[in-house]
């Protein structure tokens, strides 16, 4: 059915009186962004397994609903994707384009380009001269070959062709960089300011591009020469206003939207957006692109405070999930792969190909080389700095909506993005890996029992933490804890404070991985002008790089939450550390004592670093334990038996040396005695019905029961006689399950402990093992820990359990159980 453009309506009166739907606007772009979005989401879950960026997926989705695939169903095309709903579906996108750009601007800090030194700027000056300068020789071949191409004029043509080539897609680079866990790493700094560089000179080229494009209507080349020279200059008035008036004023703003505040005023979310707008109107009024508006003043917010994440956090999400997709899919209505047909149009595009990777990748590394980089490196960076994609199709689209590309240039041009974009992940992960340190035979500080071993020099007997954060709010803990671990005797303390941040398609996650990456450790260079409680923080790990045997280094993982443990457990094997202490996915920090809850995923990158740690490690519930000034002053350790307690008990008696600390250890005796363990009483069985996250899993290593005592026996006398002046020593006797339990339960909630150091149980004793057949709610605590971080039983001191590194641990069986005097265990 024909539709008449000038008759077109916003609505319809539904099917029931006679309209159709798709004859009109507001329907129709409905179904076009619910297919978008669909098909797009699709493709992303398809390529995810192979690290590809959704960018990938959103230009294919586009390619595919164009006349390339689905619509050479011309019926399709004329039902899904009429002509007369192009120029509102591309309103919409181009909204959507106007704040990603702004978020762009937002992502992109100028001082830390400036700061990057004369090695990334060589870097980007040869990554984008020597691809610009082969996009001549490219745009000539082009022009003399593609009918239609030569209709335009020559510079606009080169120009276009020149920025298409040389130009790195920094939001598409900062994503594989993240992907590939390289965002932190020397690679990873160079290629994200060479690439900053990079963008800054593209959208200069593609500004001088679009301004030499003229107009359309001039009657002389004159004419249009002279509008040429109006609009740079315009240009350039225009960014010098943003940069010496706008700037100050955001920064003003910024500063009053404090961290002191709960939530930043809305009057001033509002002010910025229609901020965005006017630049992008402004610059369309200019004769430049209104991208180019939404780009600069995004630069002009200042990235200090909470007034940039907000922002982020206000408008990406519907942003990135909503409107670019749809920008993509317009693009890809108008991308006809069908247009290259024939061995000539085919060898353009491996022309194409090959000289916009041959032009970067070996500009860049050659570069690189000069700049004495190990070759694996420069070639990686080669790789990275090839990246294309998003605002290469940016690029490609305002040349096609000026007419300087003709169809079979523009889809010659997308297959070139689409490639060199998708082979980055891979090459890269092909040539170059960050080199973690090998597994050494010196290491043998894998647990704290081996300190005490060493020898005694101070050397020897140092302590190495990996201590890891969610958020700020980890932090008063982390400062109580550490404190009371510092033996001022003894030994140094080394403290890995590792900022865990999720990795998610926001760019919010990206924003804080650059600050990360910028300033070793995001928090308190963001506080500086924050609240007085967030200053001592700083002042406090400020404090302990001063204490004589305390060094703090800050560091930073940014990964997905399926690989997060990975970082984890590689830096603690590549530090040496004795000790990884992980904060649980739950606590109680307020005085309220309300829950709060990180969620699922963190409990499971808890769990994957207690199955994979190479050293011993710890779970701290938090339930107010940094309210305690200095340190935690009463600790208590329960001790049932195990390597576990053993390794609880050892971090006892360092926390005695402290001279503000009073540790008490209680003792849980079984009786009768001949209730202990014997290795011919236990048994291993399957049983397949039960979950490991109900129920709690053990070590399944060979064990020799009485050896088990013995050391139960030499690591409580050891203990005793070293601090049997300065520590408190009790037993309990433990009759039955019920009285273990409410032996537990009763320390836990009389509040004379701040800290309630446990171990985790793998390897029970006769006690523990009779907790086994009990519904876990945290299993990977252990029965013990189980019980004390359960929220319903009104414990109030903060909980730390401990699990020792056992090094001769063979693979356990999954969902197996063994039986302890009758006591069903699942390992």
């Amino acid at each position: 059915m024909s539709v008449n453009i000038t008759a077109i309506k916003t609505a319809s009166n539904g099917v029931w009186q006679g309209d159709n739907p798709l004859n009109f606007a507001f329907p129709l772009l409905i179904l076009q962004s619910v297919l978008i979005l669909l098909l797009t989401r699709l493709l992303a879950a398809v390529l995810k397994p192979l690290r590809q960026p959704k960018v990938i997926a959103e230009i294919l989705g586009g390619i595919l609903l164009g006349p390339s695939v689905f619509g050479r169903n011309q019926a399709y095309l004329n039902w899904v994707f009429p002509d007369w709903s192009t120029p509102i579906l591309e309103s919409v996108a181009s909204i959507g384009l106007l704040f990603f750009l702004f978020l762009v601007g937002l992502e992109l800090d100028l001082s830390s380009v400036r700061r990057s030194g004369r090695r990334a700027f060589g870097i980007a000056v040869a990554g984008i001269s020597v691809p610009f300068l082969s996009g001549t020789g490219v745009a000539f071949v082009l022009r003399k070959t593609v009918a239609g191409a030569n209709n335009v004029g020559y510079w606009q043509f080169v120009v276009f062709i020149g920025v298409a080539l040389s130009i790195t897609a920094f939001p598409v680079l900062t994503r594989i960089l993240a992907e590939l866990k390289l965002l932190t790493t020397e690679v990873g700094e160079i290629a994200m300011a060479a690439a900053a560089f990079n963008d800054m000179a593209a959208w200069i080229l593609l500004a001088l591009a679009i301004a030499l494009t003229g107009n359309d209507n001039s009657v002389t080349v004159q004419r249009s020469s002279l509008v040429s020279v109006w609009v740079l200059l315009s240009g350039a008035g225009f960014v010098v206003f943003m940069m010496t008036v706008v700037r100050p004023g955001m920064k003003w703003v910024a500063r009053r939207c404090s961290y002191e505040d709960d939530a930043v005023e809305e009057g001033y979310v509002c002010l910025t957006l229609i901020g965005v707008l006017v630049c992008g109107f402004v610059t369309d009024l200019i004769g430049i692109h209104s991208i180019f508006g939404g780009f600069v003043f995004g630069l002009t917010v200042a990235k200090e405070g909470r007034f940039a994440e907000r922002l982020i956090e206000r408008i990406e999400d519907f942003v990135s999930g909503l409107l670019l997709p749809l920008y993509f899919a317009s693009s890809g209505l108008k991308t006809n792969v069908t247009k290259i047909n024939g061995g000539k149009s085919w060898g353009l595009l491996a022309l194409v190909i090959s000289t916009a990777c041959a032009g970067k990748i070996l500009a860049t590394f050659a570069a690189a080389m000069a700049f004495l980089m190990p070759a694996r490196e420069a070639m990686a960076l080669g790789l990275l700095m090839n990246t294309k994609g998003l605002v290469e199709l940016i690029v490609l689209n305002i040349g096609k909506e000026k007419k300087v590309l003709n169809d079979e240039v523009f889809a010659i041009l997308v297959l070139m993005a689409l490639f060199t974009t998708f082979i980055t992940t891979p090459t890269v992960m092909a040539v170059y890996k960050p080199a973690r340190a090998a597994a050494a035979a010196t290491r043998t500080h894998r647990k704290l029992r081996h300190l005490s071993a060493a020898g005694n020099s101070t050397n020897d007997k140092s302590l190495t933490i990996l201590a890891c954060l969610h958020s700020l709010g980890n932090v008063p803990a982390l400062i109580s804890l550490t404190e009371s671990t510092r033996s001022t005797k003894t030994s140094s303390l080394k403290l890995f404070v590792m900022h865990l941040v999720e990795l998610t398609e926001r760019s919010s996650s990206i924003l804080m991985a650059q600050r990360a990456r910028k300033n070793g450790f995001p928090f308190f260079a963001r506080f500086r002008k924050a609240s007085e409680w967030h200053d001592q923080m700083a002042a406090a790990f400020q404090a302990y790089s001063q204490l004589g045997r305390v060094k703090v280094r800050p560091t930073t993982a940014v990964s997905s939450l399926t690989t997060m443990h990975e970082d984890i457990c590689g830096v603690a094997d590549d530090k040496r550390v004795a000790m990884i202490i992980l904060p649980f996915h739950r606590n109680w920090r307020t005085a309220s004592g309300v829950e709060e809850n990180m969620g699922h995923g963190w409990r499971v990158v808890n769990q994957r670093v207690l199955k994979s740690a190479p050293c011993s490690v710890a779970v701290l519930v938090d339930r107010g334990l940094g309210a305690v000034v200095g340190a935690a002053q009463r600790i208590c350790v329960m001790f049932f038996g195990g390597p576990d307690d053993r390794e609880a008990l050892e971090l006892g008696g360092r926390m005695a040396e402290h001279p503000a600390v009073k540790v008490t250890v209680v003792r849980f005796r079984a009786s009768p005695p001949s209730d202990g363990v014997e290795g011919s009483k236990v048994i291993s069985r399957h049983m397949y019905s039960k979950s490991s996250d109900s129920h709690y899993s053990f070590s399944t290593a060979p064990i020799n029961w009485e050896k088990e005592k013995e050391l139960d026996e030499a690591a409580i006398a050891e203990f005793r006689a070293k601090w049997d002046a300065t520590a408190e020593y009790t037993e309990k006797e433990a009759t039955d399950t019920n009285t273990i339990v409410e032996g537990v339960v009763g320390i836990g909630k009389e509040g004379g402990f701040d800290l309630i150091v446990v171990g985790k149980g793998r390897v029970p004793s006769s006690m523990v093992a009779k907790l086994a057949d009990r519904a876990a709610e945290q299993s990977e605590l252990g029965p013990i820990g189980d019980i004390l971080s359960s929220s319903g039983r009104g414990i109030v001191s903060s909980i730390l359990v401990i699990q020792q590194h056992q090094e001769e641990e063979t693979p356990a069986l999954n969902k197996q159980s063994f039986s302890v005097m009758g006591a069903s265990i699942n390992v």
